[in-house]
Order: C-alpha cells, then structure tokens, then sequence
C-alpha cells in the first residue's frame, strides 16, 4: 500500500502510524480518518523515521517490531528533537519492554490485540495532554464568531448550541475553519476531506456542503459558509 505524504496540510488533527503488518495499518488508518483524523501510514521503521521527524504531527502510534529500524530506535531518534506524544503498539506483553518503551520517552504503551475504543480513549487522552497552548491560545479549540470547534472532544457549537455532524462533516468543518476566510475549490475539498480525485460528474463536496450549511448556518441568522461562484467555498464572518 503506497503512503499518501499530507505534510503541506494542517486542516486536522494529524497522526502518524508506523506499522509494518498492512492489514492492521489498514484498519487503524481507516478507524482513524473514521473518526475525523488526518492519517499518514509507514511500513517500516526507516520510513516512520522520516515522516516523524520531517513532518508534524498531533500524535504518532508506533509499532514496536518494525523492520529497518524497531520503534525503539525510532523513538530514541525522535525524541532527540521533538516531543510529539507517542503510543507504542507491540505484541510484547512483557514488563521489561514497556520500561524500556516508557524510558526511551513514549508517552504510553499498548498491547496487541487490543479494542479499537481503547485505542481512541488513548489516543484522545495522549492528545488532550500533549496539546500545548501557546501565547495563552488553545491549539485544540478553532473559534469564528459564535462558532466553536474542539478537536479534541469532537464537538462543534453555534452560540452555545451544540451541531450535531457526522464525521466527514466534522472534518469538512475543520478545514474551512482553520482556513477561514481563504476560498477552498471543490477539487481542494475533494482531496482532503473524501483522498479522492475530483471528478467532475461527482457531486459528493456539493451535497456535502449543502448538509453542512444546513446544520451551522440555516438555524442562525448570520451565515458564516459562502459559495463563491466558480471558485469554492469559504467560511468567514462577513458584515452584514
């Protein structure tokens, strides 16, 4: 399975997995982009290496056995200059290496197999405590006018009261948030809310759109999603 590198973009959360058994990466990834995560996938320690310390990242499981380089190594490597929260993932239920996982600077370590609700639990807890606010701004929260978006509970809200969105909303959501005021083209929407090509026949981002609009705008008087004929979609706080 080829890895799609999404370092340009920031419009979610992002976690990095690092697992070399392609079905399990499979499923991690897709329970993850599920849950509204933006997700790069490494089969190897050496590739996992470059993308951690290359690119950012919100969070990073890490497998354990990996070839090329283990996940210890990785983590020793990573830790040299970045301090991203890491889960390790191992079939090892021993003591001595998750001492050993914990000493090297992973912020927690997890069995296989184990329940994907435990893992997201994890995963929210890991990033809940490792999103670290800067110049009294929390990185976790996205605010427009009366909109809020927490990232980390998943939650969005108009003027107190709480929207009700699917996942793909959510993430369609983020994107025109941490984006605001910037006209994103349906084909921009496309590749990374769906990792789809656009086509031209699909009206997958139209209904996606009008779905969303439904629920953040049509119940307030302000409007804050806009169509821009010809070019896209912008989120924006306009005067009236």
């Amino acid at each position: 399975m080829s890895t799609r590198h999404r370092l340009r973009d920031n419009s979610c959360m992002k976690i990095l997995v690092v697992e070399d058994e392609p079905k399990l990466a499979e499923y991690l990834r897709k329970a993850l982009t599920e849950n509204s995560y933006v997700v790069d996938v490494a089969h190897s320690g050496t590739e996992g290496r470059y993308l951690a310390i290359e690119g950012h990242y919100d969070l990073v499981l890490l497998d354990v056995m990996l070839p090329g380089l283990d996940g210890f190594a990785v983590l020793r490597e990573l830790r040299r200059g970045k301090h991203v929260p890491v889960l390790m993932l191992t079939a090892r239920d021993k003591v001595e290496d998750r001492v050993k996982g914990l000493q090297a600077g992973a912020d927690d370590y997890l069995v296989k197999p184990f329940a994907l609700s435990e893992l997201l639990a994890r995963v929210q807890a890991l990033l809940r405590r490792g999103a670290i606010p800067t110049a009294g701004q929390d990185l976790t929260v996205l605010r427009l006018a009366d909109l809020e978006l927490d990232l980390v509970r998943r939650k969005a809200s108009r003027a107190g009261q709480r929207l009700d969105l699917t996942a793909k909303e959510f993430t369609l959501l983020t994107l025109l948030l941490r984006r605001h005021g910037q006209v994103l083209s349906r084909t921009a929407l496309a590749e990374q809310v769906w990792d789809m090509n656009f086509e031209s026949n699909t009206n997958v981002v139209e209904v996606a759109v009008r779905r969303l609009r439904s629920k953040l705008d049509d119940p307030f008087a302000k409007k804050l999603l806009h169509t821009v004929r010809g070019m896209g979609y912008v989120l924006e706080d306009r005067e009236p």
